[in-house]
């Protein structure tokens, strides 16, 4: 995979209270007011590199450094204003925040999730059992078939990581999603990044957990104000972003 001098800017729209609702444009259109104005923010300026096939790469750096955002654009849900990004198949995005159906149960959840992912109905019902056991959200009762809304936020990302865990996928993107859980959850989820390396495929994780990163990940990328700061052996490129940040 080929990051090519990528740059992406956001559009944020201004405003008062209520801005970006229905009613205040409505509000607006009545009282004939101009529309909010435009600030543009280059949350990616220009980053270049190379991924290899079987590599696990650390994205680090403070809040708002890019992280989220070049994981976005990787995946294609976020246009580049100006570069490229070649991919040698398809990349798969893992967030906290990933879509799942709030008023179906979990175990529905793990069936739609997989088909979306490409998986065959007989290749769900192999390893459905797998995937809940490894989630471990069935640990304290039979969770798995209550609704989504009744999970914690942590029961969720877990349950996340195991559907998407379940494949082996070309590209696999993990944003923050192993700061949840507990510690056993934590050394399951890394073994299996493990894995999937070995099963040729290529791993990034952003993560503010910086012993996560040490362990999953051989090399590490670090983003500040949008900038490719470093790039580099994981224990070194943590070292000097830890003393960084000791020094702000």
């Amino acid at each position: 995979m080929i990051v090519d001098d990528v740059h992406i800017i956001y559009k944020v729209y201004g405003g008062g209270s209520g801005k970006g609702s229905a009613t205040s444009a409505l509000s607006r259109i009545v009282r004939r007011k101009a529309s909010p104005a435009i600030t543009e923010v280059h949350a990616v300026k220009g980053i270049t590199f190379t991924a290899y096939k079987g590599e696990a790469i650390g994205l680090i750096g403070s809040n708002g450094s890019g992280k989220s955002t070049t994981l976005s654009a990787i995946a294609g849900l976020l246009p580049t204003a100006s570069g490229a990004i070649y991919t040698d198949g398809q990349p798969s995005l893992l967030g906290v925040n990933a879509a799942m159906m709030n008023d179906l149960s979990g175990e529905r959840n793990v069936v739609l999730g997989c088909l979306a992912m490409g998986m065959t109905h007989a290749e769900v019902r192999e390893r459905y059992q797998e995937i809940v056991d490894f989630s471990g959200i069935n640990e304290k009762g039979d969770f798995i078939s209550l609704p989504m809304r009744t999970y914690s936020s942590g029961m969720a990302a877990r349950l996340r990581f195991s559907i998407a865990a379940a494949k082996t996928h070309d590209v696999l993107l993990i944003d923050e999603a192993l700061s949840t859980g507990d510690a056993s959850f934590q050394r399951r989820s890394e073994a299996r990044i493990k894995e999937l390396r070995r099963e040729a495929g290529t791993v990034f994780l952003v993560s503010h957990n910086n012993a996560a990163i040490r362990d999953t990940c051989d090399r590490t990328i670090w983003l500040e104000h949008g900038v490719l700061r470093a790039d580099g052996p994981t224990e070194e490129i943590v070292k000097d972003y830890e003393h960084w940040m000791k020094k702000r």
